[in-house]
């Protein structure tokens, strides 16, 4: 590797220590249910994000909720020598997309079949550390 390309890397490598994700790939819920709970958390800090997931009654809030604490977790594995409350993470972007659909067929009268279809999501959330130097 050149000298260029690995100070290029280098410098990739820094930009993304403030960044961190986690997926959820195949969630058997409809991408409209789990887009309700999206975007309840998106942009908000870590800490509050986590409390409003924990006491939503949704039942695609315990699967967020679940994912944001791996991001976090993978945030930490990024980034050894800060702390969490130093870092002041927050949502940056959580996206929802419409995975693989299940179709199944159920009897309807005369004969006649209605097609059911079972919706399923790709859940994912990148989050990122705001700097203190940063106004709000």
């Amino acid at each position: 590797m050149g000298v260029r390309k690995k100070e290029a890397a280098n410098r990739r490598k820094e930009a993304n220590k403030s960044i961190a994700f986690a997926k959820l790939n195949n969630c058997p819920t409809s991408p409209r249910k789990m887009r309700l709970v999206a975007d309840m958390v998106r942009g908000t800090q870590v800490e509050r994000a986590l409390q409003l997931l924990k006491f939503s009654n949704k039942e695609a809030s315990r699967k967020v909720e679940k994912l944001v604490l791996s991001a976090v977790a993978n945030w930490e594995a990024k980034n050894e020598d800060s702390s969490i409350e130093d870092a002041n993470l927050f949502i940056k972007e959580i996206k929802v997309d419409s995975g693989t659909m299940l179709k199944r067929l159920r009897p309807a009268p005369q004969g006649r079949a209605h097609r059911i279809r079972k919706r399923s999501n790709h859940v994912t959330v990148v989050l990122g550390a705001k700097d203190n130097t940063q106004s709000n």
